[in-house]
């Protein structure tokens, strides 16, 4: 199935439990609410049946490849597991390697400094600044935002067939924008990329969490994601794909579990061995808990069903559209039209808010928790706001940048956690701050805008 179609699904099931679901916060106005967590396209919360797993784990901690003990043994077990286990959900194929990292950032990191000599990497400016950042030792060459997914794939053809010198070469995508949502056409870029001689890396952060991802499948090269988007506690990320530039690259860290043999020469230098397996690009202490945490939410993920988790984001991806539909104050942005397949992501702005003052209303009056500003992909929200000189900055607004003081958005996103009655109450929320305008006063404060409590 292509990723540019989303799965048809036969019902839609309740929410997952997530750590959380009960916390409730203060509100400016007065009393408390349970508060709705509508940032999982920053952090996910983790699930009950992860940090089940961790707790239960975690009296039989113990370090890894090193250690005669039970507990170093067992330990080494479980870790490797958790490779499989990885390797499976992601449908890997049979010689791609798992690499466990911090994030998707660090493993797209890794793989730029695993780059063969001279190549070149063409990336889209729509990318997130964890795969648009990194390639700083390479060629590079940024594409211009696509309006469709097929101006994206013609877009990377043209640039593709134009390289010179024709030489090796790495494309990186999204899977799914962390600022829209919307779906990229993963197959058909990977197919083009490779009919060209190219290579491909899939930015599965937005994706992992809402959809299947097969790198076998989808014909990509390698796939990286963070496990805080999947619904696993911070620290942990996986690269997984091909083995041979990884095997031929310095290690990205050098020392203890890269390498396989250390001797001193004659001369007084020192001679290493290092890894072939993914180890090569583990040194030091792996973090076990972070990679059984990763693999104990692929498990949950694949046990609910994507088909049923999928329906039931759709379904509150149309709460938010159709709830909103009639309020012309809000604009939500879209690279591909509104019409557009994509995850539970929308960003969007409101007539006649700075977006800053907006989101901090939404939290301090309703309980309610968005993400406002650039969100890591600077280039892209330029392209879909623009940017006018003379804007006045309002609360919140960022005093860095001359000429770009209004220049943010809101962010709304959600998953597998997510009750009805949160995404319905920022549906309402919405409504009324803009029909009512906000209750309490505002002032910037360490560049945040924040409830006026000075009176």
């Amino acid at each position: 199935m292509s990723v540019s179609t989303l799965a048809s699904a036969p019902s839609v099931c309740a929410p997952l439990p997530v750590l959380g679901r009960d916390v409730t916060v203060p509100l400016v106005t007065g009393g408390e609410v349970a508060y709705a967590a509508l940032d999982y396209a920053a952090s996910a919360p983790a699930l009950q049946r992860v940090w089940d797993d961790v707790a239960a784990y975690a009296p039989y901690y113990g370090s890894v490849h090193r250690g005669a003990g039970y507990l170093s043994q067992l330990s080494t077990d479980l870790f490797e597991n958790a490779r499989r286990t990885v390797a499976g959900f992601l449908g890997c194929r049979e010689d791609d390697q798992v690499v466990f990292t911090r994030s998707t950032t660090d493993s797209l990191n890794l793989l730029a400094a695993a780059l063969p000599a001279d190549c070149q990497v063409f990336v889209f400016e729509t990318e997130h600044h964890a795969s648009l950042l990194p390639w700083r030792d390479a060629r590079v060459t940024y594409l211009d935002a696509p309006r469709s997914p097929r101006e994206a794939v013609e877009t990377l053809e043209r640039a593709l067939a134009d390289r010179d010198p024709y030489g090796p070469a790495l494309v990186c995508v999204t899977g799914a924008s962390n600022v829209t949502g919307e779906l990229w056409p993963v197959r058909e870029l990977a197919a083009a990329a490779h009919a060209h001689g190219a290579r491909i890396v899939l930015d599965a952060a937005q994706l992992a969490p809402h959809h299947p991802v097969s790198v076998a499948d989808l014909d990509v090269d390698w796939v990286a994601f963070s496990g805080h988007k999947l619904y696993a506690p911070f620290g942990s990320g996986v690269l997984a794909g091909r083995a041979d530039w990884l095997r031929a690259a310095e290690p990205y860290l050098a020392g203890g579990g890269a390498s396989r043999k250390v001797s001193r020469r004659q001369d007084g230098g020192v001679d290493v061995a290092w890894h072939d397996s993914a180890a090569r690009h583990e040194a030091g202490s792996p973090n076990v808990i972070g990679a059984y945490a990763v693999a104990s939410a692929c498990k949950a993920l694949t046990e609910a069903g994507f088909d049923s988790l999928v329906a039931r984001e759709q379904h509150l991806v149309r709460v938010v559209r159709d709830g909103l539909a009639d309020v012309p104050e809000v604009r939500f942005l879209s690279l591909f039209g509104d019409d557009a397949p994509r995850v539970g992501v929308l960003s969007f702005v409101v007539e006649g808010w700075n977006s800053s003052h907006f989101a901090a209303a939404l939290s301090a009056e309703y309980g309610i928790g968005v993400r406002d500003g650039l969100f890591c992909a600077h280039p892209l929200l330029r392209t879909l706001l623009g940017s006018d000189p003379q804007a006045q900055g309002e609360c919140g607004s960022p005093e860095s940048e001359p000429g770009e003081k209004s220049l943010n958005a809101i962010r709304v996103s959600f998953g597998a956690g997510t009750p009805d009655e949160h995404v319905e109450r920022f549906v309402r929320a919405v409504k009324e701050l803009v029909t009512d305008g906000a209750q309490w006063n505002y002032r910037t404060e360490d560049g945040r805008c924040v409830p006026d409590t000075s009176a």
